[in-house]
């Protein structure tokens, strides 16, 4: 009988204390593959509604809820018996569909699926490719699917656009308006549509001939529509006829030297603007040498610095399911600027699109232009009608010379805020808003070195969708403008 040798005890630890290791190296290079994969959507454009829906991975295939995709569009009902799944849209047009079939009935006829129908936990889930030949049977119109990019455009949706140098500028015009994120990077601003329904030029690639502008292209990807412009200077967007319009142009030389530095110094960031005038003498100085240089064109400089507060990441407070605060803020930063205008008011609007901005961001931009006075706008669901803040300061004694304390460098200017305050709130007074003064340590507010108010808007009633309505933001945005305008020249004679 031939004899057995065991592997020393030792031996077999070894071995299978190797084995476990293999075994979480695998199982960890698995998740964090799945971790890093980004979530797939369809974004789905029409003229009822423009949404997104998650995609799920099935055999290999893209899958998605038809249910889900029909229920923005019309009277959309379900319901399961047993492999078998039913769907009525709008009464009168009916699905038939069964688990695990490669075809379905629709409206008593054959249709290909391309692949196998699912039901999990009642939801009836289709292969993506299916919607190109399912969605016309029951809506009864034209469908474009774009498969490899997950879009798809239920009727004549389409926004198209041109892209032209004017001047110094590079502009792009829409046949809609559109409302992109808006994100620079070195040599770029990429714009990308979420929830318009951009499709390609005749070419995706343009050049422009430009040291400025030499070239953009447009991408697909995820849902999205991607528009990079390629750039030899810091660049910025603004938007107008409203919102059919983008226009990018270099950016300011202040707002260079901000996002060149876009944070503060460690050890609590300081602005250089100078103080207000003191009445003590400073040291005689040993006079410059003389120069002549030639005089460089002044950037322009605006009287009012408009902030709609949030964007991009942060979302500001969820107003309703639908109803986002930092969607509202761009929109009255809008409408001030025009009121503003109309009135001879210069007015930058810092966030014209969803874009990060840091509190120290914007409080850098408004000192950097000098701005006579920053308005921060927000909206709210609790409270009536509306709030002005002015800072709240905290004690600090640590200014020295023709520097201020980051934190308190609204110190020589509150008294200036604070009758801004008072002159709004009058002016909302006598239009019959409910309107409250607060102080309040509201950031970036105590940041700013010059007059500086924040506007708060909330419903007049308990209906959340009246911060939606064109009429009551008009009234709003314009009674701050007229109050603004009512004491242009104490703000204008501030230091």
């Amino acid at each position: 009988m031939p004899s057995t040798r065991k592997r020393p005890a030792h031996t077999r630890q070894v071995f299978f204390t190797a084995q476990v290791l293999l075994w979480a190296i695998l199982l960890s290079e698995v998740l964090l593959s799945l971790a890093a994969a980004p979530e797939k959507h369809l974004s789905v454009f029409s003229v009822a509604a423009n949404y997104s829906l998650p995609l799920v991975q099935r055999d290999r295939r893209d899958y998605v809820g038809l249910l889900e995709v029909l229920e923005p569009l019309g009277k959309v009902t379900a319901r399961t018996e047993g492999s078998r799944w039913r769907l009525r849209y709008n009464n009168n047009v009916e699905g038939d569909f069964q688990a695990g079939k490669l075809r379905a009935r629709i409206q008593g006829r054959d249709a290909d699926l391309g692949g196998k129908f699912l039901i999990e936990n009642g939801r009836g889930l289709v292969p993506l490719t299916s919607l190109s030949s399912l969605l016309p049977r029951f809506l009864g119109g034209p469908v474009s699917l774009r498969e490899e990019t997950g879009r798809l455009f239920i009727g004549s949706v389409a926004t198209h656009f041109t892209a032209a140098l004017s001047g110094e500028k590079l502009v792009f015009n829409f046949t809609a308006p559109v409302n992109p994120s808006i994100a620079n990077g070195a040599g770029m601003l990429r714009m990308t549509f979420s929830r318009d329904p951009i499709v390609a030029p005749a070419s995706p690639n343009l050049t422009f001939g430009s040291k400025t502008f030499p070239s953009a292209n447009y991408s697909e990807g995820n849902g999205a529509a991607i528009v990079t412009v390629n750039t030899s200077t810091a660049v910025m967007a603004s938007f107008s006829n409203n919102s059919r319009t983008i226009t990018i142009s270099p950016a300011p030389a202040a707002s260079q030297i901000a996002a060149a530095n876009p944070e503060p110094p460690a050890g609590g960031p300081q602005t250089s603007s100078p103080p207000p005038p003191s009445s003590s003498s400073s040291p005689t100085a040993a006079p410059p040498p003389a120069v002549s240089p030639t005089p460089a064109p002044s950037p322009r400089r605006y009287f009012a610095v408009i902030d709609a507060s949030h964007g991009g990441d942060d979302h500001g407070e969820t107003l309703s399911t639908t109803l986002l605060e930092k969607d509202i803020t761009v929109v009255l930063a809008r409408g001030l600027r025009q009121e503003l205008e109309s009135r001879g008011i210069s007015t930058l609007v810092l966030r014209d699109s969803d874009a990060n901005l840091s509190l120290d961001q914007r409080a850098t931009y408004a000192n950097a232009d000098h701005a006579a006075i920053y308005i921060a706008l927000h909206a709210a669901s609790s409270g009536r009608g509306v709030r002005v803040y002015t800072a709240l300061l905290p004690y600090a004694d640590d200014d020295r010379g023709p520097f201020r304390s980051w934190d308190t460098a609204q110190h020589a200017w509150l008294p200036l805020s604070q009758s801004t305050a008072a002159a709004v709130e009058a002016e909302l007074q006598k239009r019959q808003v409910p309107v409250r003064s607060l102080a309040a340590p509201l950031r970036p507010l105590n940041n700013v070195s010059g007059a500086a108010i924040a506007i708060e808007m909330a419903p007049q009633s308990s209906d959340v969708s009246q911060l939606t309505a064109p009429d009551y933001q008009q009234l709003i945005v314009s009674a701050v403008a007229a109050a603004i305008a009512a004491n242009r020249d104490q703000l204008g004679a501030a230091p």
